[in-house]
């Protein structure tokens, strides 16, 4: 088993929501039967995730999401409209699942179909990218689970999330959200030329590009930035962000302006990176959907090349796979309890 005690608290949490549903999944008896048991079955499947080896492990955590996804789509009060909340199909498919794992391809449905990655991704302000061909590896480094243990190693033209930290905002008034942010890989941390460095690194997070300043090693304004290096080279940089008006603001106010160009993620929030020339990233959720469909599809239709892959003898991707399978049925149940506060505010 992987659930440890803090997972089995979110999963009360979420059976606690059942007897008295979100405002969305109340307002018909059809939602609330959805969202009740489909929250159920999600439970089910995961719980089973945890007690079978890697060959099915797929196939059992990406539907117990699957389901966890109708439960989310009738509880949202985004979804009035007649049926919008109803899910059809999965809205989004793999090619190429005969080749080297890192360049598998990802395509989407389009808007306004109504498969679940389509409708979620929409209800979620997240993208969709169609028939662009998006590549596994390019999402597997959209997980921060999954910093470590890239699929394809590409050097400087990886990107990987930024995290900020938040808890201890300067407590008077004041115009600037000053924040260190967290995780720049070494090959920034230690540049040269480190404004460079970090505008190359950036373009990749278009909400994280409006930043006022960063702090520099020196007063000079064309000063290289003070990186912090952590014991494992990455590193961390303290940016400002400025309110809109310019005025001070209250701490509650600059916190708000940081949720407005981040995303939450287990109750922190992050800049990840774009994987097509979008302006906004996807949704954390929607991430790690599109992972697991695909290592699901590997699973459930190319059998002899899941097995191959998931071979710790032989196949350099194996423990990562296990790795990432097994942080799925602890980060999914907070992830999905977090994203129904979302959308249910």
């Amino acid at each position: 088993m992987y659930a440890d005690q803090a997972t089995e608290v979110v999963w009360e949490q979420l059976r606690a929501t059942r007897c008295n549903p979100p405002v969305g999944a109340a307002t018909t008896n059809e939602r609330r039967a959805t969202y009740v048991f489909a929250l159920e079955q999600a439970e089910q499947m995961f719980r089973a995730a945890a007690t079978v080896g890697q060959a099915t492990r797929p196939l059992l955590v990406f539907y117990g999401l699957s389901q966890a996804g109708r439960a989310i789509a009738a509880a949202a009060s985004g979804m009035d409209c007649g049926d919008a909340w109803k899910l059809n199909g999965h809205g989004i498919g793999s090619l190429g699942l005969d080749r080297h794992l890192p360049d598998v391809e990802v395509r989407t449905g389009k808007q306004g179909e109504r498969g679940s990655f389509v409708r979620l991704s929409e209800l979620l302000d997240s993208p969709l990218w169609g028939k662009t061909p998006v590549r596994l590896n390019e999402l597997w480094n959209l997980l921060p689970e999954n910093e470590q243990s890239p699929l394809l190693d590409t050097g400087d033209l990886r990107r990987t999330p930024l995290r900020i930290d938040h808890r201890n905002l300067y407590p008077e008034p004041h115009p600037l959200a000053s924040v260190p942010v967290v995780r720049f890989p070494p090959w920034v941390v230690n540049a040269g030329n480190g404004r460079e460095a970090l505008s190359k690194y950036l373009k990749a997070f278009p909400e994280a590009q409006g930043y006022y300043d960063f702090l520099r090693v020196d007063r000079e304004p064309d000063a290289n930035p003070n990186f912090t290096r952590h014991h494992d080279g990455w590193g961390e940089l303290h940016m400002r962000w400025r309110l809109p008006d310019g005025q001070p603001g209250t701490a509650a106010e600059r916190l708000a302006l940081l949720e407005t160009i981040t995303r939450p993620y287990k109750g922190t929030l992050y800049f990840f990176p774009v994987v097509t020339p979008n302006t906004r990233s996807l949704h954390p959720l929607m991430a790690w959907w599109a992972i697991l469909h695909t290592l699901s599809m590997l699973a459930r239709y190319q059998p002899a090349e899941w097995a191959s892959h998931i071979n710790v003898d032989t196949s350099r991707h194996a423990v990562a796979i296990e790795r990432l399978l097994k942080e799925a049925i602890r980060v999914l149940p907070k992830l999905v309890l977090e994203t129904i506060d979302q959308i249910t505010r």
